[in-house]
């Protein structure tokens, strides 16, 4: 993954307890037709904000439909691939050049352990579970993501453009939400990384009306906006007449209430026209809804309020939510790096992750609690993963940034260890297990596209379904896999 550097954002807070909140009741949005949506410029991005519109039109006070029994999944994507042998998966009998820096500790169920740096996992290990032997065969960061995210190898072993679908776009097609107006397929991702091939979450053949609504920025910071809610600047500028406007607007009103559907020429902007003229979404990604005990139970940085806005979108409609975890935010020592990508040459990776591990830990850890406190661990199904683990070996070489040898772990997709909690899965489990050193699989070897059964049974989703590839030909979900038997309850 290609390093970056980021601003100052806060850094996290002591977290405080976790209150249940009660999910608000909110209201659909209606149909609008293209012609009306043109008329007052609100189609597409650029246009009039969620904010704005809402103030000049009323609600025709349609009551949506309750999402409580829909299932639904966040996938917590960790690009550059974590050291599983440094996490989930340590080896403290092994050779010093093995078993790195760090010892595990003992968790609330007999016989797991996890990293000492993971002391909030350990306390909550009774609702999550650990798979400890996916393995695949593409070390290449771009081979990784399109092998793991799409349930197939790809054709070229580099680059993140795919050739499949990301398996999130099946869902998209499949289980749309049930409430309009919130997008029922999200990307929360640091600012920068909002193109769809930066993570191969592209949609292949399955078209772009499959691909996520991907929102980028640090949510933790008070400017915070999505784009799309919230009336840009420049457009604010240019009305001058307010009045015109919401005569504009009435009309608008006046030819949604008589039913018009929208004729849109692509779905994608169909989807933008619903958030647009909803108050759903603009609710959903407001965090200040949320209270402080709350947010600061998640962490307030990036991972944290990533992790909140994604329940948040869950409980509002949404069915399925990737949070991209890769920078956490606040200063970065000079010894770490951007993601979880973690080369000698791009940092000290012990060094890394003690700075890292405290951001993960909380915010993983928020969200397994807050979803079993609020009744959500069977709807909802958490997946936390990357593209691949590191190598069992330890490498040393001189950073690019602090010019001194430091040791860090190669890409490594022989073994990984992968978290799963909710959705009705059985909590305190570890399946599989790997050899000595955490190479490769000792047992009950999987693979990526056994992770995707589980969450497509999950999702009451047959993974035979097929739809038509680019030649025409009928493409199966997966072309192999079955759900993971002893994470089913």
């Amino acid at each position: 993954m290609p390093p970056m550097r980021s601003a100052s954002s806060p850094g996290p807070r002591c977290p405080g307890p976790l209150p249940p909140l009660m999910p608000a009741n909110r209201p659909s949005s209606p149909a609008v037709s293209r012609r009306a949506a043109l008329a007052t410029g609100m189609l597409g991005l650029g246009g009039f904000g969620l904010a704005d519109l809402l103030r000049l039109r009323a609600a025709r006070g349609e009551s949506a439909a309750s999402p409580a029994d829909d299932p639904a999944v966040i996938f917590v994507w960790l690009p550059g691939g974590p050291p599983h042998l440094d996490t989930y998966d340590m080896k403290p009998d092994a050779p010093a050049e093995v078993r790195g820096a760090f010892r595990p500790i003992r968790t609330v169920v007999a016989g797991i352990e996890v990293c000492e740096l993971l002391p909030r996992h350990a306390r909550v290990a009774d609702r999550f579970s650990l798979i400890r032997s996916v393995s695949h065969d593409f070390a290449d960061h771009g081979g990784g993501h399109k092998r793991f995210l799409t349930g197939r190898a790809p054709k070229e072993p580099t680059g993140f453009v795919n050739d499949a679908p990301m398996c999130g776009s099946y869902v998209a097609r499949l289980r749309p939400p049930r409430v309009r107006g919130v997008p029922g397929y999200t990307a929360l991702v640091d600012g920068g990384r909002a193109g769809v091939d930066t993570f191969s979450f592209g949609a292949a053949w399955m078209g772009t009306s499959a691909t996520p609504w991907i929102v980028e920025g640090d949510p933790s910071h008070p400017d915070f906006r999505v784009p799309g809610l919230t009336l840009a600047a420049s457009l604010e500028r240019r009305i001058g007449d307010r009045a015109l406007l919401s005569a504009s607007l009435d009309a608008l009103r006046r030819e949604v209430d008589a039913g018009t559907g929208l004729a849109a020429k692509d779905d994608f902007d169909a989807r933008a026209l619903d958030m647009l003229t909803s108050t759903v979404a603009r609710e959903a990604f407001d965090l200040s809804r949320e209270p402080d005990a709350v947010r600061d139970r998640y962490g307030r940085h990036r991972f944290g309020q990533r992790a909140l806005m994604a329940r948040r979108l869950i409980e509002a409609g949404s069915t399925f939510v990737t949070v991209v975890m890769e920078h956490p935010g606040g200063d970065m020592p000079p010894d770490c790096t951007y993601n979880w990508d973690s080369h000698a040459v791009n940092c000290h990776i012990f060094n890394d992750l003690v700075w890292r591990a405290p951001f993960y830990d909380q915010a993983v850890t928020a969200l397994v609690e807050d979803l079993h406190q609020r009744g959500l661990d069977r709807r909802v199904l958490l997946v936390v993963t990357g593209e691949f683990g590191r190598t069992p070996r330890l490498e040393h070489q001189p950073g690019t940034h602090t010019k001194v040898r430091q040791p860090g772990r190669d890409h490594w997709p022989g073994a990984q260890s992968i978290l799963v909690a909710g959705g009705g899965t059985r909590a305190g489990v570890v399946v599989g297990s790997t050899d000595a050193v955490g190479g490769y699989p000792k047992d009950r070897p999987l693979t990526p596209n056994d992770l995707w059964a589980t969450v497509f049974h999950h999702l009451g989703i047959d993974p035979e379904t097929t739809f038509p590839d680019h030649a025409g030909r009928p493409m199966p979900l997966l072309p192999s896999g079955r759900p993971i038997g002893e994470l089913l309850g």
